[in-house]
């Protein structure tokens, strides 16, 4: 796949590696020139730093790895708001939370999902990749634990991209829903970050409730059933 990605940080490195080692095109766009190109140095003499706008155009996926006070700035300068990411499947890792304490900087009911999709008409938003640590993508092959990916999307066809996208990194996609859910895995999200803030492992505080219903690998678990297959 064609894959974008707008952003620079660590989630942009960690996953364009991982995306980069599993054979995919990938752009890095960035707000600075200079951090796009450094990164795109190191990932491989085939990954392009390009302007942002650039990364979105013709691809595949675009992944928005910027903070969330970044959002609407990255979104505004690639033309979101005109419709240029119309059809694309965007994928959403990030989390609106107030440092430290976890708790959501989204309006009541309102999801950071549900406000990308807004700022980008036509997008097909999925929310992905934003419960674990950037370091989950870097282990080395064949190290890496296995985790679940939970996503929340519209689009059955961007669901099923993200779901490859994500096997691909070595994690089991998992589809919970609808966007109109991603304000569900955005407070889970917050969950984590204040227990683990507050010196608590998050682990500790979930119980282990086995899967109802449905087998490893099958449809429910895997987002096929999302991508109508």
């Amino acid at each position: 796949m064609r894959i974008g990605i707008l952003g620079t940080g660590t989630m942009a490195a960690a996953l364009g590696e991982g995306w980069v080692r599993a054979g995919h095109d990938v752009a890095i766009g960035g707000r600075s020139r200079s951090r796009a190109e450094k990164l795109a140095g190191r990932l491989g003499r085939e990954v392009l730093a390009v302007p942002p706008r650039e990364a979105i155009t013709g691809r595949d996926a675009v992944l928005l790895a910027v903070t969330w006070n970044g959002v609407a700035e990255m979104l505004d300068s690639v033309g979101a708001p005109d419709g240029t990411l119309d059809g694309v499947t965007l994928i959403d890792p990030t989390n609106a939370v107030a440092h430290g304490a976890g708790t959501l900087l989204t309006g009541q009911g309102e999801s950071a999902a549900g406000r990308i999709a807004r700022l980008a008409p036509g997008a097909r938003v999925v929310k992905a990749f934003h419960l674990f640590p950037a370091e989950q993508w870097t282990y080395p092959r064949g190290e890496k634990p296995r985790v679940t990916v939970a996503m929340c999307g519209d689009d059955p066809a961007a669901l099923s991209v993200v779901g490859e996208l994500v096997r691909d990194v070595g994690g089991v996609p998992a589809v919970l829903g609808p966007l109109s859910r991603a304000r569900q895995l955005e407070e889970a999200a917050g969950f984590v970050i204040g227990l683990a803030f507050s010196g608590v492992d998050p682990a500790s505080a979930v119980p282990h409730v086995p899967a109802a219903g449905g087998r490893a690998g099958s449809p429910r678990t895997t987002g096929d059933s999302a991508a109508g297959r």
